[in-house]
């Protein structure tokens, strides 16, 4: 497998502004263990195999449990989430998926019964950016792994 085009430098200007944008989630109201949580399952949702690659990497790095990780593609059956981050998964493959008639009040309700106003509207920001970076990795065969290095993901030890 080789990547297609390096999008990087083909639109240099605007892969700058939308990484900054993505960076801007190290301030906003979601957790780093939530926000690695919803990509990864974000990505298991769209195929992307370059995106699960880098944030079970960083999942690991910041700490996650191995099994866990494991059980993100399995959570409503799982008993290792809490509440907070059954709503998180859920409004996650929502926004992912899209259902034609929008997104349940029913779920809307049982989310917001979990987070606040500014933690949904930055869980929805932070959804967006995945499912964004899994289409262009995924529309451009991005290689999982191929920026280890440079991302700093090999503390995982995971290679």
């Amino acid at each position: 497998m080789s990547q297609r085009i390096n999008y990087m430098e083909q639109s240099p200007e605007l892969f700058k502004k939308f990484l900054d944008f993505s960076l801007a989630f190290r301030h906003c109201a979601i957790e780093e263990s939530l926000r690695d949580l919803v990509e990864i399952r974000a990505s298991q949702l769209n195929g992307c195999a370059f995106c699960l690659d880098m944030h079970v990497k960083q999942a690991r790095i910041h700490g996650e449990r191995e099994l866990r990780l494991h059980h993100v593609a399995i959570w409503r059956e799982s008993t290792l989430f809490v509440p907070r981050e059954r709503a998180a998964l859920a409004w996650t493959e929502a926004l992912t998926r899209l259902p034609e008639q929008g997104v349940p009040a029913e779920l809307y309700d049982r989310v917001r019964g979990q987070l606040s106003e500014q933690e949904l509207s930055d869980l929805t920001f932070v959804v967006m950016a995945i499912n964004a970076w899994n289409r262009i990795s995924v529309a451009f065969a991005v290689v999982p792994g191929s920026y280890d290095t440079a991302y700093g993901l090999g503390k995982a030890n995971l290679s």
